[in-house]
Protein backbone atom coordinates (compact mmCIF):
# COMPACT_ATOMS: atom_id res chain seq x y z
CA UNK A 1 0.00 0.00 0.00
CA UNK A 2 1.60 3.35 -1.32
CA UNK A 3 2.16 6.06 1.13
CA UNK A 4 -0.42 8.22 -0.35
CA UNK A 5 -3.15 5.69 0.24
CA UNK A 6 -1.98 6.05 3.83
CA UNK A 7 -2.48 9.35 4.64
CA UNK A 8 -6.32 9.60 4.40
CA UNK A 9 -6.12 7.25 7.18
CA UNK A 10 -3.50 8.88 9.49
CA UNK A 11 -5.46 12.11 9.12
CA UNK A 12 -8.15 11.99 11.80
CA UNK A 13 -5.91 10.38 14.46
CA UNK A 14 -3.06 12.79 13.60
CA UNK A 15 -5.42 15.66 15.20
CA UNK A 16 -5.59 13.51 18.77
CA UNK A 17 -2.05 14.66 19.43
CA UNK A 18 -2.26 18.78 18.73
CA UNK A 19 -5.59 19.39 20.24
CA UNK A 20 -7.74 18.60 23.67
CA UNK A 21 -9.87 15.80 22.88
CA UNK A 22 -12.48 17.71 23.84
CA UNK A 23 -12.13 19.61 20.73
CA UNK A 24 -11.58 17.03 18.24
CA UNK A 25 -15.16 16.24 17.58
CA UNK A 26 -16.16 19.70 16.29
CA UNK A 27 -12.62 20.13 14.44
CA UNK A 28 -13.63 16.47 12.30
CA UNK A 29 -16.76 18.05 11.61
CA UNK A 30 -15.39 21.54 10.69
CA UNK A 31 -12.33 19.66 8.94
CA UNK A 32 -13.48 17.72 6.52
CA UNK A 33 -16.40 18.77 5.27
CA UNK A 34 -17.15 20.27 1.60
CA UNK A 35 -14.90 18.06 -1.20
CA UNK A 36 -13.86 15.36 0.78
CA UNK A 37 -17.12 14.30 1.78
CA UNK A 38 -18.55 14.49 -2.14
CA UNK A 39 -15.35 12.79 -2.97
CA UNK A 40 -15.77 9.85 -0.22
CA UNK A 41 -19.28 9.55 -1.06
CA UNK A 42 -18.63 8.25 -4.80
CA UNK A 43 -15.37 6.11 -4.42
CA UNK A 44 -13.13 5.49 -1.51
CA UNK A 45 -14.01 6.18 2.12
CA UNK A 46 -11.42 7.79 4.35
CA UNK A 47 -11.39 7.27 8.58
CA UNK A 48 -12.22 10.74 8.91
CA UNK A 49 -15.15 11.27 6.75
CA UNK A 50 -16.41 8.03 8.60
CA UNK A 51 -16.07 9.59 11.88
CA UNK A 52 -17.88 13.10 10.60
CA UNK A 53 -20.98 10.80 9.65
CA UNK A 54 -21.09 9.46 12.55
CA UNK A 55 -20.91 12.23 14.63
CA UNK A 56 -23.71 13.93 12.55
CA UNK A 57 -25.30 11.22 12.26
CA UNK A 58 -25.49 8.36 14.76
CA UNK A 59 -29.16 8.50 16.83
CA UNK A 60 -27.14 7.62 19.80
CA UNK A 61 -25.56 11.24 19.97
CA UNK A 62 -28.78 12.77 19.35
CA UNK A 63 -30.73 11.51 22.24
CA UNK A 64 -28.15 13.97 24.67
CA UNK A 65 -29.95 16.78 22.87
CA UNK A 66 -33.66 15.77 24.39
CA UNK A 67 -31.52 14.99 27.91
CA UNK A 68 -29.78 18.36 27.65
CA UNK A 69 -33.05 20.54 27.21
CA UNK A 70 -34.42 18.34 29.97
CA UNK A 71 -31.94 19.59 32.32
CA UNK A 72 -32.30 23.15 31.35
CA UNK A 73 -35.74 22.71 32.28
CA UNK A 74 -34.85 20.90 35.74
CA UNK A 75 -32.40 24.38 36.37
CA UNK A 76 -35.15 26.63 35.56
CA UNK A 77 -37.38 25.03 38.37
CA UNK A 78 -34.95 24.65 40.65
CA UNK A 79 -33.91 28.66 40.75
CA UNK A 80 -37.81 28.91 41.43
CA UNK A 81 -38.23 30.62 44.91
CA UNK A 82 -41.30 29.29 47.09
CA UNK A 83 -44.52 29.78 45.79
CA UNK A 84 -47.13 32.60 47.20
CA UNK A 85 -50.23 31.27 48.01
CA UNK A 86 -53.79 33.63 48.89
CA UNK A 87 -56.13 32.23 51.18
CA UNK A 88 -59.61 32.99 51.44
CA UNK A 89 -61.62 31.56 54.44
CA UNK A 90 -64.61 32.40 56.07
CA UNK A 91 -66.46 31.22 59.64
CA UNK A 92 -69.62 31.87 61.45
CA UNK A 93 -72.05 32.37 58.16
CA UNK A 94 -75.13 30.68 57.22
CA UNK A 95 -75.66 28.99 60.44
CA UNK A 96 -79.15 29.21 62.39
CA UNK A 97 -80.64 31.48 64.96
CA UNK A 98 -78.32 34.49 65.57
CA UNK A 99 -75.45 32.95 62.85
CA UNK A 100 -78.01 33.13 59.97
CA UNK A 101 -76.93 34.27 56.61
CA UNK A 102 -73.61 36.49 57.38
CA UNK A 103 -74.09 38.87 60.53
CA UNK A 104 -72.10 37.06 62.59
CA UNK A 105 -69.68 35.99 59.98
CA UNK A 106 -65.96 36.47 59.92
CA UNK A 107 -63.42 36.44 56.72
CA UNK A 108 -59.89 36.31 56.42
CA UNK A 109 -57.84 36.76 53.31
CA UNK A 110 -54.28 35.90 53.78
CA UNK A 111 -51.16 36.06 51.57
CA UNK A 112 -48.71 32.86 52.47
CA UNK A 113 -45.40 31.57 51.77
CA UNK A 114 -42.72 29.33 52.93
CA UNK A 115 -39.13 31.07 53.71
CA UNK A 116 -36.61 28.10 52.88
CA UNK A 117 -33.66 27.78 55.24
CA UNK A 118 -30.19 26.14 54.53
CA UNK A 119 -29.22 27.82 51.49
CA UNK A 120 -31.33 24.86 49.41
CA UNK A 121 -32.08 26.80 46.26
CA UNK A 122 -28.35 27.07 45.80
CA UNK A 123 -27.91 23.26 46.63
CA UNK A 124 -31.08 22.59 44.00
CA UNK A 125 -29.22 24.49 40.86
CA UNK A 126 -25.96 22.87 42.01
CA UNK A 127 -27.38 19.42 41.76
CA UNK A 128 -28.55 19.87 38.26
CA UNK A 129 -25.56 22.15 37.20
CA UNK A 130 -23.55 18.88 38.25
CA UNK A 131 -26.11 16.78 36.64
CA UNK A 132 -25.35 18.90 33.27
CA UNK A 133 -21.85 18.18 33.62
CA UNK A 134 -22.29 14.82 34.27
CA UNK A 135 -23.97 14.62 30.77
CA UNK A 136 -21.79 16.55 28.52
CA UNK A 137 -18.97 14.05 29.98
CA UNK A 138 -21.13 10.83 28.73
CA UNK A 139 -21.93 12.40 25.27
CA UNK A 140 -18.12 12.78 24.98
CA UNK A 141 -17.30 9.08 25.94
CA UNK A 142 -20.57 7.88 24.22
CA UNK A 143 -18.43 9.76 21.34
CA UNK A 144 -15.26 8.37 21.91
CA UNK A 145 -16.66 4.69 22.52
CA UNK A 146 -18.17 5.24 18.92
CA UNK A 147 -15.21 6.13 17.54
CA UNK A 148 -13.46 3.56 18.65
CA UNK A 149 -16.00 1.35 17.60
CA UNK A 150 -15.65 3.12 14.07
CA UNK A 151 -12.24 2.91 13.86
CA UNK A 152 -12.39 -0.86 14.43
CA UNK A 153 -14.77 -1.81 11.92
CA UNK A 154 -12.87 0.62 9.61
CA UNK A 155 -9.87 -1.35 10.26
CA UNK A 156 -12.00 -4.43 9.39
CA UNK A 157 -12.92 -3.50 6.30
CA UNK A 158 -9.61 -2.37 5.39
CA UNK A 159 -8.16 -5.96 6.22
CA UNK A 160 -10.69 -7.29 4.20
CA UNK A 161 -9.97 -5.43 0.88
CA UNK A 162 -6.37 -6.48 1.54
CA UNK A 163 -7.33 -10.84 2.01
CA UNK A 164 -9.65 -9.71 -1.10
CA UNK A 165 -6.42 -8.54 -2.98
CA UNK A 166 -4.81 -11.88 -1.68
CA UNK A 167 -7.61 -14.10 -2.47
CA UNK A 168 -7.31 -12.86 -6.29
CA UNK A 169 -3.53 -13.65 -6.10
CA UNK A 170 -4.76 -16.91 -5.00
CA UNK A 171 -6.34 -17.63 -7.59
CA UNK A 172 -4.16 -16.30 -10.42
CA UNK A 173 -1.56 -18.76 -8.46
CA UNK A 174 -4.03 -21.77 -8.64
CA UNK A 175 -5.07 -20.53 -12.15
CA UNK A 176 -1.31 -20.53 -12.81
CA UNK A 177 -0.34 -23.96 -11.31
CA UNK A 178 -3.36 -25.58 -13.15
CA UNK A 179 -1.66 -24.37 -16.49
CA UNK A 180 1.31 -25.84 -15.41
CA UNK A 181 0.35 -29.17 -14.56
CA UNK A 182 -1.67 -29.43 -17.54
CA UNK A 183 1.43 -29.07 -19.83
CA UNK A 184 3.21 -31.56 -17.44
CA UNK A 185 0.34 -34.52 -18.09
CA UNK A 186 0.41 -33.24 -21.64
CA UNK A 187 4.26 -34.27 -21.84
CA UNK A 188 3.90 -37.26 -19.95
CA UNK A 189 5.83 -36.52 -17.19
CA UNK A 190 3.29 -36.63 -14.67
CA UNK A 191 -0.35 -38.79 -13.76
CA UNK A 192 -3.26 -37.15 -14.90
CA UNK A 193 -4.93 -37.52 -11.12
CA UNK A 194 -2.96 -34.17 -10.65
CA UNK A 195 -4.85 -32.03 -12.79
CA UNK A 196 -7.78 -32.98 -10.77
CA UNK A 197 -6.32 -31.46 -7.64
CA UNK A 198 -5.31 -28.89 -9.05
CA UNK A 199 -8.98 -27.91 -10.59
CA UNK A 200 -10.11 -28.76 -7.19
CA UNK A 201 -7.79 -26.38 -5.53
CA UNK A 202 -8.30 -24.20 -8.13
CA UNK A 203 -12.24 -24.18 -7.39
CA UNK A 204 -11.73 -23.56 -3.65
CA UNK A 205 -9.59 -20.54 -4.52
CA UNK A 206 -12.66 -19.26 -5.68
CA UNK A 207 -14.79 -20.17 -3.21
CA UNK A 208 -12.40 -18.52 -0.72
CA UNK A 209 -12.13 -15.24 -2.73
CA UNK A 210 -16.01 -15.12 -3.53
CA UNK A 211 -16.21 -15.45 0.66
CA UNK A 212 -13.68 -13.07 1.16
CA UNK A 213 -15.79 -10.48 -0.90
CA UNK A 214 -18.97 -11.39 0.86
CA UNK A 215 -17.28 -10.28 4.17
CA UNK A 216 -16.28 -7.07 2.94
CA UNK A 217 -19.52 -6.15 1.67
CA UNK A 218 -21.40 -7.34 5.00
CA UNK A 219 -18.23 -4.91 6.65
CA UNK A 220 -18.93 -2.18 4.67
CA UNK A 221 -22.59 -2.23 5.34
CA UNK A 222 -22.27 -2.71 9.06
CA UNK A 223 -19.59 0.46 8.80
CA UNK A 224 -22.62 2.32 7.01
CA UNK A 225 -24.56 1.54 9.88
CA UNK A 226 -22.39 3.76 12.22
CA UNK A 227 -24.08 6.85 10.36
CA UNK A 228 -27.67 5.72 10.30
CA UNK A 229 -27.13 4.20 6.60
CA UNK A 230 -28.84 0.68 5.34
CA UNK A 231 -26.39 0.42 2.30
CA UNK A 232 -22.77 1.63 1.97
CA UNK A 233 -22.01 4.30 -0.94
CA UNK A 234 -18.20 3.97 -1.12
CA UNK A 235 -16.35 1.52 -3.13
CA UNK A 236 -13.76 1.29 -0.39
CA UNK A 237 -11.74 2.76 2.21
CA UNK A 238 -8.32 4.01 2.25
CA UNK A 239 -5.33 3.23 4.85
CA UNK A 240 -2.29 1.81 5.50
CA UNK A 241 -2.65 -1.52 7.52
CA UNK A 242 1.01 -1.29 8.11
CA UNK A 243 1.37 1.96 9.65
CA UNK A 244 1.51 1.30 13.58
CA UNK A 245 2.79 5.00 14.90
CA UNK A 246 5.07 5.01 18.07
CA UNK A 247 5.84 2.55 20.60
CA UNK A 248 5.80 4.48 24.31
CA UNK A 249 6.06 2.60 27.02
CA UNK A 250 3.22 0.71 28.94
CA UNK A 251 3.34 3.03 32.65
CA UNK A 252 3.73 6.59 30.16
CA UNK A 253 0.39 5.06 28.61
CA UNK A 254 -1.18 4.54 31.98
CA UNK A 255 -0.17 8.02 33.02
CA UNK A 256 -2.76 9.44 30.67
CA UNK A 257 -5.58 7.45 31.27
CA UNK A 258 -6.36 9.95 33.43
CA UNK A 259 -7.20 11.97 30.56
CA UNK A 260 -10.18 9.48 29.36
CA UNK A 261 -13.58 11.06 29.43
CA UNK A 262 -14.72 7.79 31.28
CA UNK A 263 -12.41 8.88 34.12
CA UNK A 264 -13.64 11.96 34.11
CA UNK A 265 -17.45 11.17 34.31
CA UNK A 266 -16.17 9.56 37.82
CA UNK A 267 -14.80 12.38 38.83
CA UNK A 268 -17.98 14.59 37.84
CA UNK A 269 -20.57 11.60 39.26
CA UNK A 270 -18.55 11.87 43.17
CA UNK A 271 -18.92 15.83 42.51
CA UNK A 272 -22.76 14.99 41.88
CA UNK A 273 -22.91 13.41 44.65
CA UNK A 274 -21.02 15.71 46.71
CA UNK A 275 -24.21 17.76 45.21
CA UNK A 276 -26.93 15.34 46.41
CA UNK A 277 -25.48 15.40 49.96
CA UNK A 278 -25.46 18.92 50.42
CA UNK A 279 -29.13 18.94 49.35
CA UNK A 280 -29.64 16.72 51.84
CA UNK A 281 -28.25 18.05 54.51
CA UNK A 282 -29.93 21.44 53.86
CA UNK A 283 -33.61 19.41 54.26
CA UNK A 284 -31.80 19.04 57.99
CA UNK A 285 -32.96 22.30 58.57
CA UNK A 286 -36.53 23.11 58.72
CA UNK A 287 -38.13 25.78 56.70
CA UNK A 288 -40.37 28.94 57.79
CA UNK A 289 -43.91 28.56 56.79
CA UNK A 290 -45.82 32.19 57.17
CA UNK A 291 -48.95 34.18 56.69
CA UNK A 292 -50.32 37.22 56.92
CA UNK A 293 -53.75 38.84 56.36
CA UNK A 294 -56.43 40.60 57.30
CA UNK A 295 -59.68 39.42 59.17
CA UNK A 296 -63.18 41.24 59.07
CA UNK A 297 -65.99 40.87 61.23
CA UNK A 298 -69.51 41.69 59.92
CA UNK A 299 -70.88 41.08 63.97
CA UNK A 300 -69.14 44.03 64.81
CA UNK A 301 -68.02 45.67 61.97
CA UNK A 302 -64.20 45.65 62.66
CA UNK A 303 -60.87 44.64 60.54
CA UNK A 304 -57.67 43.44 62.16
CA UNK A 305 -54.56 41.70 60.82
CA UNK A 306 -53.10 38.52 61.60
CA UNK A 307 -50.31 36.75 60.83
CA UNK A 308 -48.79 33.05 61.78
CA UNK A 309 -45.99 31.38 61.20
CA UNK A 310 -44.80 27.69 61.78
CA UNK A 311 -41.83 24.97 61.53
CA UNK A 312 -41.90 21.38 61.91
CA UNK A 313 -39.67 20.10 64.87
CA UNK A 314 -37.18 17.46 65.08
CA UNK A 315 -36.23 17.83 61.17
CA UNK A 316 -32.68 16.90 61.18
CA UNK A 317 -33.98 13.37 63.11
CA UNK A 318 -36.21 12.73 60.58
CA UNK A 319 -33.67 13.71 57.85
CA UNK A 320 -30.69 11.58 58.96
CA UNK A 321 -31.80 8.66 56.51
CA UNK A 322 -31.72 10.83 53.65
CA UNK A 323 -28.02 12.29 54.63
CA UNK A 324 -26.84 8.62 55.65
CA UNK A 325 -27.97 7.53 52.26
CA UNK A 326 -26.09 10.26 50.18
CA UNK A 327 -22.69 9.55 52.44
CA UNK A 328 -23.06 5.72 51.44
CA UNK A 329 -24.14 6.75 47.55
CA UNK A 330 -20.85 9.34 47.54
CA UNK A 331 -18.73 6.60 49.58
CA UNK A 332 -19.99 4.13 46.56
CA UNK A 333 -18.78 6.02 43.71
CA UNK A 334 -15.24 6.68 45.47
CA UNK A 335 -15.04 3.49 45.52
CA UNK A 336 -15.95 2.82 41.83
CA UNK A 337 -13.62 4.75 40.64
CA UNK A 338 -10.85 2.86 42.12
CA UNK A 339 -12.32 0.07 40.59
CA UNK A 340 -12.47 1.46 37.40
CA UNK A 341 -8.84 2.44 37.30
CA UNK A 342 -7.85 -0.98 37.79
CA UNK A 343 -9.80 -2.36 35.13
CA UNK A 344 -8.78 0.31 32.71
CA UNK A 345 -4.99 -0.83 33.93
CA UNK A 346 -5.57 -4.54 32.81
CA UNK A 347 -7.51 -3.53 29.85
CA UNK A 348 -4.53 -1.21 28.91
CA UNK A 349 -1.77 -3.57 29.99
CA UNK A 350 -3.85 -6.18 27.21
CA UNK A 351 -4.09 -4.24 24.23
CA UNK A 352 -0.12 -2.92 24.66
CA UNK A 353 0.65 -6.43 25.09
CA UNK A 354 -1.59 -7.67 22.17
CA UNK A 355 -0.13 -4.94 20.01
CA UNK A 356 3.57 -5.12 20.53
CA UNK A 357 3.15 -8.89 19.93
CA UNK A 358 1.04 -8.11 16.24
CA UNK A 359 3.85 -5.51 15.41
CA UNK A 360 6.63 -7.79 15.57
CA UNK A 361 4.58 -10.64 13.98
CA UNK A 362 4.11 -8.01 11.15
CA UNK A 363 7.80 -6.84 11.13
CA UNK A 364 9.41 -10.69 10.82
CA UNK A 365 6.68 -11.76 8.79
CA UNK A 366 7.41 -8.61 6.18
CA UNK A 367 11.31 -9.01 6.55
CA UNK A 368 12.18 -12.35 7.05
CA UNK A 369 9.48 -14.82 6.39
CA UNK A 370 7.62 -14.22 3.32
CA UNK A 371 10.75 -13.19 1.41
CA UNK A 372 11.87 -16.54 2.19
CA UNK A 373 8.61 -18.33 1.23
CA UNK A 374 8.34 -16.25 -2.12
CA UNK A 375 11.99 -17.53 -2.97
CA UNK A 376 11.05 -20.59 -2.01
CA UNK A 377 7.99 -20.84 -4.10
CA UNK A 378 10.38 -19.48 -7.11
CA UNK A 379 12.44 -22.75 -6.66
CA UNK A 380 10.07 -25.09 -5.72
CA UNK A 381 8.47 -24.32 -9.24
CA UNK A 382 11.81 -23.88 -11.07
CA UNK A 383 12.11 -27.93 -9.66
CA UNK A 384 8.74 -28.90 -9.91
CA UNK A 385 8.97 -28.04 -13.68
CA UNK A 386 12.35 -29.86 -13.65
CA UNK A 387 10.93 -32.68 -12.34
CA UNK A 388 12.74 -32.68 -9.41
CA UNK A 389 10.25 -31.96 -7.09
CA UNK A 390 5.96 -33.59 -6.99
CA UNK A 391 2.69 -31.62 -7.41
CA UNK A 392 2.39 -31.85 -3.35
CA UNK A 393 5.76 -30.26 -2.97
CA UNK A 394 4.90 -27.02 -5.10
CA UNK A 395 1.34 -26.70 -4.15
CA UNK A 396 2.32 -26.74 -0.34
CA UNK A 397 4.96 -23.95 -1.33
CA UNK A 398 1.92 -21.82 -3.18
CA UNK A 399 0.18 -22.24 0.30
CA UNK A 400 2.81 -21.40 2.99
CA UNK A 401 3.61 -18.52 1.01
CA UNK A 402 -0.41 -17.56 1.11
CA UNK A 403 -0.88 -18.81 4.59
CA UNK A 404 1.95 -16.19 5.38
CA UNK A 405 0.30 -13.29 3.76
CA UNK A 406 -3.19 -13.67 5.46
CA UNK A 407 -0.93 -14.30 8.74
CA UNK A 408 0.53 -10.91 7.98
CA UNK A 409 -2.90 -8.90 7.30
CA UNK A 410 -3.93 -10.48 10.17
CA UNK A 411 -0.83 -9.25 12.58
CA UNK A 412 -1.07 -5.81 10.98
CA UNK A 413 -5.17 -5.31 11.73
CA UNK A 414 -4.51 -6.41 15.36
CA UNK A 415 -2.14 -4.06 15.70
CA UNK A 416 -4.49 -1.08 14.62
CA UNK A 417 -7.12 -2.40 16.46
CA UNK A 418 -5.35 -2.61 19.80
CA UNK A 419 -3.60 0.85 18.98
CA UNK A 420 -7.38 2.35 18.71
CA UNK A 421 -8.21 0.63 22.13
CA UNK A 422 -5.34 2.39 23.46
CA UNK A 423 -5.93 5.56 21.88
CA UNK A 424 -9.58 5.28 23.19
CA UNK A 425 -7.75 4.63 26.64
CA UNK A 426 -5.57 6.73 26.70
CA UNK A 427 -7.23 9.93 24.37
CA UNK A 428 -4.07 10.44 22.68
CA UNK A 429 -2.98 9.44 19.28
CA UNK A 430 -0.15 6.63 18.60
CA UNK A 431 0.69 8.25 15.42
CA UNK A 432 2.95 11.42 15.67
Amino acid sequence: MTQSTSASYLEAKKIRSTLPYRYYFCLVLATFTGNSYAESTQASLTLSIAIQRTLEQNPTLKVFEFRQSALQGEIETARLKPAYELEFEAENFAGTGELSGFSGAEFTIALSSVIEMGEKQSARVGLVSQSQSVLTTQREVMSLELMGDVTRRYVEVLAGQEKVSLGTEALRLADETLKIVKKRVAAGATPSAEVKRALAAHGQAQLSLQAEQQRVEYLKRSLAAFWGENKFTFSNVKGNLFAFGVDDDFESLYAKVEQNPAMQILHDKVRLKDAELRLAKTESTANIHWSVGMRRSQEIEDTSLVASFSMPLFAEKRNSGAVSRALAERSRVSQEKEATKLRFRNQLFRAYSNRKQAIVSAKTLQSNVIPALEQALKETQSAYLKGRYGYLEFVSARQELLSARRALINAGAAALIYGSEIEQLTRESLLR
